[in-house]
C-alpha cells in the first residue's frame, strides 16, 4: 500500500505523509498553507463561508469540477484530486478572475468575510459552463450565507458569469489540470497513520470488502455530510476509517432491466437528473436535500446506511419498493430497504458488511410517485417530515399503495395501516378521509424543536389528502407556480 496521499493546489502538486486521518480540508488550508481566503462560519457546511473547488477524474476519462465545503471535507478523502481556492483563481495573470470581476463591477462585496464563498461557488458554475439565470442562482447559491444580506448584487454578479460562461474559451485550463489528475490516478489503496490513528483508501470495491473486513470496527467515510460533524462539533475522535471516494465502481448509476441500480457512492448531484427522469418528484426531492456543496459531496448509499430516521432518501425508495444490495467480504445478500431499519441507530447489517448498491424498480408511473418535503425553510433545511406516496388507482380502485415517513417514528417506516384502508376501496375523497384516522395506528411521532408530535400526525394526514387532490385537478391548485415551488 501506498502511504501518503498527492493531489494539486491551485496547480502545484502536494504530497503528504502521516496526514491526520480527520484533519479538515480547511484547517489544512489556513494553518498549514496560509491560505486564509477559506473562511471558517459554521463548522458544519451550512454557511459555505469555506467553499473550494474539488476537480476529480471521472470513470470515463472526463474533469468533472464541484463545489465542496472545506470545514467538513477530510485530507485523505482528496488524495487524486485538484483543488482551487480563491487564491488559486488569478494566480498566472495580474488581472482578476472574470468572476472575482463581476463580483466587483456588481459591488457584490459587503463586509467581504463571505466573499471568497460565494466566488468559489460561482467559479465552479462558471468551470461547468452553467448559465445563471436568477432561478438557476439561487439554486447554486442557496449554500451560500451573507450575513450582511447583499444577495441582489451578488445575483446581478452571477447573472453576468452565467452569460461568460458559456462563451469563454477556459479549453486551457480544463487541459492542464485533466493532465494533472491524469498523473495522480493510481489503483493502489493508501493506508496512512498518524499516531494511534488509522485511515485507508480503497481503490475499488474488492479493496473495500477486503479491507473492511479486516477491520470492521472502522468508519465508513464517503461525503463525511454528517460524519464530518461528528469531528467539527461533537470532537469525536476517530482512529481507524476508510475513504469510499477513490472506489469508482461504487459511483456508477444504470438500468438493468427494469431496475435502477444505483451504487452506494453515487453523489446526490450525480443521481439527480437520472431520477428526476424516472420520477419528477424524487429529482425535486433530492434538490431541496441540503445544497449544492452538501449534494456534491454527500451520497445516497451514505444516507442509507447512516439510518438516521429523518434521512429523506429513503422514504421515497421505500415508497417504490426499493431494494438493497449489502457485500461483505466476497458474499452479497439483497433484502427490501424497508426491513435494513430495525430501530433507531441499528440497521440489518452485519460486521464488515457495506451498502454496495441500491436497486430501484422502474415500474411505476412515474407521476404516482409524490414526495413532499416538511421543512420550516425551504432550502438548505432537515426535515420535520418527509412523506413519499406511490399509490396505483384502475378504474378508480386503490390497486396498489405503499406510503413511507421519514420523521415520524424512530426508524424510515411504512403506514401499513393507511395501505391496508385504501388498497381494493374506491378513489374518493370519503375513502381518503377514513384512511387519514388510520395514520394514528401507524405512527406515535415525537415533539422536537422541528415539529411537535400532533403536528406532524395532522400533517401526515393532510399529505395524504393533498396527495388524492393532485389526482383530481391541475397541480398549479395545491402547489406555487414558479421555481422551486413543484415541491411545497
Amino acid at each position: 500500500m501506498r502511504d501518503t496521499i498527492s493531489f494539486y493546489l491551485n496547480g502545484e502538486l502536494k504530497v503528504l505523509r502521516g496526514v491526520a486521518p480527520t484533519q479538515t480540508l480547511l484547517r489544512y488550508l489556513r494553518e498549514d498553507e496560509k491560505f486564509c481566503g477559506t473562511k471558517e462560519g459554521c463548522a458544519e457546511g451550512d454557511c459555505g463561508a469555506c467553499t473550494v473547488n474539488v476537480s476529480t477524474l471521472t470513470a470515463d476519462g472526463a474533469v468533472k469540477c464541484e463545489a465542496i465545503n472545506a470545514c467538513i471535507r477530510f485530507m485523505p478523502s482528496l488524495d487524486g484530486a485538484s483543488i482551487t481556492t480563491v487564491e488559486g483563481l488569478a494566480r498566472d495573470s495580474d488581472a482578476p478572475h472574470p468572476v472575482q470581476r463581476a463580483m466587483m463591477e456588481n459591488d457584490a462585496s459587503q463586509c467581504g468575510f463571505c466573499t471568497p464563498g460565494f466566488v468559489m461557488s460561482l467559479y465552479t458554475a462558471y468551470r461547468n459552463r452553467t448559465m445563471l439565470p436568477l432561478a438557476a442562482a439561487n439554486d447554486v447559491l442557496a449554500g451560500n450565507l451573507c450575513r450582511c444580506t447583499g444577495y441582489g448584487p451578488i445575483l446581478k454578479a452571477a447573472e453576468t458569469i452565467g452569460r461568460g460562461a458559456k462563451t469563454s474559451d477556459q479549453s486551457n485550463d480544463d487541459g492542464v489540470e485533466l493532465e494533472q489528475l491524469r498523473l495522480l490516478d493510481h489503483k493502489e489503496p493508501v493506508e496512512i497513520e498518524h499516531g494511534a490513528a488509522r485511515a485507508f483508501l480503497p481503490a475499488t470495491s474488492d479493496q473495500l470488502a477486503e479491507i473492511y473486513a479486516r477491520h470492521p470496527d472502522a468508519t465508513l467515510i464517503a461525503g463525511a455530510t454528517d460524519v464530518g460533524l461528528w469531528v467539527t462539533k461533537a470532537r469525536e475522535r476517530l482512529l481507524k476509517v476508510i475513504f469510499l471516494n477513490r472506489v469508482r465502481d461504487l459511483a456508477s448509476i444504470g438500468r438493468n432491466g427494469q431496475d435502477l441500480i444505483i451504487g452506494a457512492g453515487v453523489t446526490y448531484s450525480d443521481a439527480i437528473d437520472v431520477l428526476a427522469q424516472a420520477y419528477p418528484d424524487l429529482g425535486e426531492l433530492v434538490r431541496r436535500i441540503g445544497a449544492v456543496q452538501v449534494r456534491n459531496a454527500g451520497t445516497i448509499g451514505g444516507n442509507i446506511a447512516n439510518g438516521s430516521p429523518i434521512g429523506d432518501m429513503p422514504p421515497a425508495l421505500i415508497a417504490l419498493d426499493a431494494k438493497l444490495v449489502l457485500r461483505q467480504a466476497a458474499q452479497r445478500r439483497t433484502l427490501p430497504l424497508e426491513d435494513f431499519f430495525l430501530a433507531y441507530g441499528r440497521q440489518d447489517r452485519k460486521p464488515g458488511e457495506f451498502v454496495e448498491a441500491v436497486r430501484v424498480p422502474l415500474a411505476a408511473v412515474a407521476d404516482e410517485l409524490k414526495c413532499y418535503k416538511i421543512s420550516k425553510r425551504f432550502d438548505q433545511d432537515i426535515s420535520a417530515l418527509c412523506g413519499c406516496f406511490n399509490i396505483k388507482v384502475s378504474d378508480d380502485v386503490v390497486a396498489a399503495a405503499r406510503i413511507a415517513f421519514g420523521g415520524m417514528a424512530a426508524t424510515p417506516k411504512r403506514a401499513l395501516s393507511v395501505e391496508a384502508a385504501l388498497v381494493g376501496k374506491r378513489w374518493d375523497r370519503a375513502r381518503v378521509e377514513l384512511a387519514m384516522k388510520e395514520f394514528a395506528k401507524d405512527f406515535t411521532p415525537m415533539s422536537d424543536m422541528r415539529a411537535s408530535a400532533d403536528y406532524r400526525l395532522r400533517t401526515a394526514q393532510n399529505l395524504l389528502m393533498k396527495y388524492f387532490l393532485e389526482t383530481q385537478a391541475p397541480l398549479a391548485q395545491t402547489r406555487l407556480v414558479g421555481h422551486g415551488s413543484a415541491f411545497l
